[in-house]
């Protein structure tokens, strides 16, 4: 399933047809999730523009910080949402430096939806293994939402997350209530030894190794930094899963959002039409073209 139609029709209405022109919106709340990445919830103020938005897992938007700059960032609230926008921000520059000093009640632009998402519709009757290390439990975020709500049409729904030390975890608001359900297992892992940590202990891709989930009838969508990605792509390898059944995200310096810049571009690909969402078979693909 690709964004590409979609995306440009979404992007063009409502500002007459200009894709650059952001919309207004105001920050409605703001979360410290750790010492260095905030979330913030944005209204779009055009009520009627709000109330038309819709988006899919996966999809991303271009914030803009007035006088700073502009960055993309995934969409990770629940797209069943209709109060509010998410995005959540690790502070690394001058335009995440400028939103993490906003304060609630400013505005910003925002340019969104962008991208394409998770084929979840094709995921239906299967198993699904979500691997997320820190902030890359983002764009997994939305997903694991449409799926716990729609729990009957898949198999099962596990999920990893991964981070250095406990404070490091995003979202914890989100596992403390997961861990309390039925309808998702949760695994949590931290890089070394914490006092007064009671769960898994080690590496990402090493606990992955040891819960050794099959790969019959099972997707894993892999979210988090490129080294982390790296060798848990290498494990699910030794684990035997198809390449068609491993999905993950791309991270991409993006400027326009519709392909028009090629900023973004891998090989004919661009990012922020043909992405940020991949199966593994699709990225071997493009990798095989440089060959």
């Amino acid at each position: 399933m690709k964004g590409n139609k979609i995306n440009k029709e979404n992007i063009n209405s409502g500002n007459t047809g200009n894709p650059y022109l952001p919309e207004i919106a105001t920050v409605k709340k703001i979360i410290k999730e750790t010492p260095n990445i905030v979330s913030l919830q944005l209204v779009i103020d055009d009520e009627k523009k709000r109330k038309d938005f819709i988006y899919e897992p996966g999809q991303v938007g271009q914030i803009s910080v007035f006088g700073f700059g502009e960055s993309t960032f995934v969409i990770n609230s629940s797209t069943s949402n209709k109060d509010f926008l998410q995005f959540s921000i690790m502070k690394a520059g001058v335009n995440t430096t400028a939103i993490h000093n906003l304060s609630e009640g400013e505005k910003v632009g925002l340019r969104a939806p962008l991208g394409n998402w998770f084929p979840y519709k094709e995921m239906e009757g299967k198993k699904i293994i979500f691997v997320g290390g820190g902030i890359g439990l983002a764009p997994l975020r939305p997903l694991i939402f449409y799926m716990l709500e729609n729990k009957d049409k898949y198999e099962k729904l596990t999920l990893l997350s991964a981070a250095k030390t406990p404070d490091d975890f995003c979202f914890k608001y989100d596992i403390e209530s997961w861990e309390k359900s039925k309808d998702i297992d949760i695994i949590s892992t931290i890089d070394t030894v914490c006092t007064g940590w009671d769960k898994e202990v080690g590496l990402c891709p090493n606990v992955l190794e040891v819960l050794k989930p099959s790969p019959e009838n099972t997707i894993a969508i892999v979210c988090g930094p490129p080294i982390m990605i790296k060798y848990t792509l290498e494990v699910l390898d030794r684990l035997e899963f198809k390449e068609d059944m491993i999905y993950t995200t791309l991270e991409r310096r993006m400027k326009c959002g519709v392909g028009k810049c090629g900023r973004c571009n891998i090989g004919e690909k661009f990012v922020c039409l043909d992405g940020p969402v991949f199966s593994l078979k699709e990225l071997n693909s493009l990798s095989e073209a440089f060959m």
